[in-house]
C-alpha cells in the first residue's frame, strides 16, 4: 500500500504501537530521521526519513521502509534496486527524535550506487 498525500497534508494513521508513537519526537512534517547502519561493522550507510507508518512497516516486515520527501510516498529499500536492508535491530536515540536501524545491507545503500551515502565527499579525512 503506497500512500501519496499532497505535500503539507498528514499521512494516514498508522498501526504503530501507541507506546512507541507516544515517545517519538517528530519534526513539523511528522518525520524523524532514520540512520541506517551496517549491523556487524558499524558502517553508517544512509539517512532516510520515517513517519509512524514507515516505522511500523519497518518493525513488522523486517525490511526498511522510508518516507520519500521528494516523491511523497513510502518506499521499501531495495524493491526496485535489489539492494535490500534486512533489519537486525531498531533503536531510538536518547531524545527519541532519531531512529537507528541496524541492517544487513545487500549491495549499495546509496542511490548513486556507492556502498554508503557518506564516502563520496569527505570534508575532513582524519588520521
Amino acid at each position: 500500500m503506497t500512500s501519496t498525500p499532497t505535500p503539507g497534508t498528514p499521512r494516514p494513521a498508522s498501526d504503530l504501537d501507541p507506546a512507541i508513537a507516544a515517545r517519538l519526537k517528530r519534526g513539523a512534517d511528522g518525520l524523524v530521521p532514520a540512520i541506517a547502519q551496517q549491523y556487524d561493522t558499524g558502517e553508517v550507510l544512509m539517512l532516510g526519513w520515517m513517519d509512524d507508518e514507515a516505522l511500523h512497516r519497518t518493525l513488522t516486515t523486517g525490511r526498511c521502509t522510508y518516507w520519500s520527501r521528494s516523491r511523497q510516498e513510502y518506499w521499501v529499500k531495495g524493491d526496485t534496486s535489489g539492494h535490500i536492508q534486512l533489519v537486525k535491530s531498531v533503536a531510538l536515540d536518547c531524545d527519541a527524535d532519531t531512529v537507528l536501524v541496524r541492517v544487513d545491507q545487500t549491495g549499495a545503500a546509496c542511490h548513486t550506487g556507492d556502498r554508503t551515502c557518506f564516502d563520496a565527499d569527505v570534508l575532513f579525512p582524519g588520521q
